[in-house]
């Protein structure tokens, strides 16, 4: 839909960030550096309370020339290029990981909850093609003789409507665990003898998202503050019928490819940016207001879980997410595996954000 915006972004000095002289620049600058190569490649399209597109590939060229070696070098570098612009309003930081899950290549009685592949039927639904008494949310749709039509839903799914069509990529041993990864879109699975593969997001079904914990919590009259990401885990594999039933009323379905290009393992998966993610550097935000591969700061009056100081930290914008909407909304990655996970689930912090805009004066 459409997007409020914020008032103009005001000017204001390095000085001015509360944090900004304590964070790890060296680690930021590296993360800008996976970006920058990227960005070599493919300039972001600029976007309106971002920079650029073009100035910030310019900066991210600098970068991958300069001989960086320590945090206040790479502090130097980012006052020498950038100036920073404060976002007018409070905000909302949540946070994302990539699930860790074991799966199989083939189904067994143990692994029988598959991930499927986006089906060759499914085609992407815009203006152009999208029929008239469409919502103009739906982004995908199913083309059949008749023209377009929707795409199964997860229902339809749940009742069988993608068997025998050979999209089954791997098989979990859980469906609570296959909806925790639609929702994460993405993944890290760990197979048989060892080896580990990575799924990422591929497309979706072009239905509505419906958040399963606001269901939850309106029907059990629970605050929904309270309900964590591990918190509703642990309801639904206790309640693995109501679980269902409530899945079914979620009608979005995730289709997944498997990602060639997530080499580091020490990296998270490669997002809507297409770079590898760093934990606890790089940023989804709302992707029609933001630019890619920004610099943004962020500052929150409360710390991230385990630290004791409030969060005050240069991250990178390098994802995006159908729940990332607004000027001052950020989604951080907080890396792999369960750990990750808890700590992702329990971000729900007051958010400011000041974008670091090229300087524009020749050089």
């Amino acid at each position: 839909g459409p997007r409020a915006m914020a008032s103009p972004p005001e000017n204001v000095g390095f000085d001015d960030i509360e944090g900004w002289a304590n964070d790890d620049h060296l680690a930021a600058l590296e993360t800008f550096r996976r970006s920058a190569v990227r960005m070599a490649e493919h300039p972001p399209k600029t976007r309106a309370l971002g920079p650029d597109g073009d100035a910030v590939t310019a900066i991210g060229a600098l970068a991958l020339q300069a001989n960086i070696g320590s945090s206040k070098e790479a502090r130097q570098f980012f006052e020498t290029h950038f100036t920073p612009h404060r976002i007018g309003g409070e905000g909302l930081l949540t946070g994302f990981f990539e699930p860790v899950v074991e799966a199989r290549t083939t189904r067994s009685a143990e692994f029988s909850h598959p991930l499927y592949a986006r089906p060759d039927w499914l085609v992407d639904v815009d203006d152009r093609n999208r029929p008239d008494d469409w919502s103009s949310d739906i982004r995908y749709g199913r083309i059949s003789d008749a023209g377009l039509v929707e795409a199964p839903d997860r229902a339809a799914v749940m009742d069988g409507a993608l068997e025998g069509l050979g999209l089954e990529m791997v098989w979990l041993r859980d469906p609570v665990n296959a909806f925790f990864i639609h929702v994460q879109g993405a993944a890290r699975v760990e197979l048989e003898n060892g080896r580990s593969t990575r799924i990422t997001y591929a497309a979706k079904s072009g239905h509505a998202y419906t958040s399963i914990a606001k269901l939850l919590c309106a029907r059990e009259g629970i605050d929904p503050a309270t309900m964590t990401a591990d918190r509703l885990l642990d309801w639904m594999r206790a309640n693995p019928a109501d679980a269902d039933g409530l899945l079914r009323q979620t009608r979005s379905f995730i289709f997944f490819a498997f990602s060639e290009d997530a080499t580091d393992p020490a990296l998270g998966q490669v997002a809507a940016a297409k770079v590898q993610l760093t934990p606890g550097r790089s940023m989804a935000v709302d992707r029609l207001l933001h630019t890619f591969h920004t610099p943004i700061f962020i500052n929150s009056s409360q710390p991230l879980p385990g630290d004791t100081e409030p969060l005050a930290r240069l991250m990178v914008a390098q994802d995006t997410g159908s729940a990332i909407t607004g000027a001052v909304r950020g989604d951080i990655f907080t890396g792999s595996g369960d750990e990750a996970g808890l700590v992702a689930g329990r971000v729900r912090h007051p958010l400011a954000m000041t974008v670091l805009m090229p300087k524009t004066c020749a050089a």
